[in-house]
């Protein structure tokens, strides 16, 4: 049974998020969703914002909404590290919209490239936290 299972870490900067065996995870990878189940081929792939999906039992179990960072996947293991990482269900819908609106604001005073650019991610990824709540 163990080798029909994968080991699963989500890591944020903060702490260990998320440690256990599933069936499947799906990772919003850079270049598309990838799905990793045992015995994948090994590989590291920059994360997107977006939702990650545990399975357990045939079922999603866990969602998890991450802001980006990096995933490593080995044949038994998948290993997430993310900038940022909520639990969907413990989503504020309200505190994202502000924070999006906060952030716009930024951006109309924004004096240089580098900081427009900062704030045009910051604001992709709780738009795409807002997305993930609904």
């Amino acid at each position: 049974m163990a080798d029909d299972l994968v080991e699963f870490e989500l890591v944020s900067p903060e702490r260990l998020l998320l440690s256990k065996s599933a069936e499947m995870i799906v990772v919003p990878g850079e270049e598309g969703d990838f799905g990793v189940l045992p015995r994948h081929s090994p590989m590291i792939s920059t994360v997107r914002p977006g939702v990650i999906d545990v399975y357990e039992g045939g079922q999603v179990t866990d969602r998890i909404f991450v802001a980006g960072g990096f995933a490593e996947v080995t044949p038994a293991r998948c290993t997430v590290l993310a900038e940022q990482a909520v639990p969907v269900g413990d989503i504020n819908k309200g505190q994202v919209e502000q924070d999006i609106k906060n952030l716009r604001d930024d951006l109309v005073d924004a004096k240089s490239d580098d900081e427009r650019a900062r704030l045009d991610q910051k604001i992709a990824a709780a738009e795409a936290m807002l997305q993930a709540a609904v």
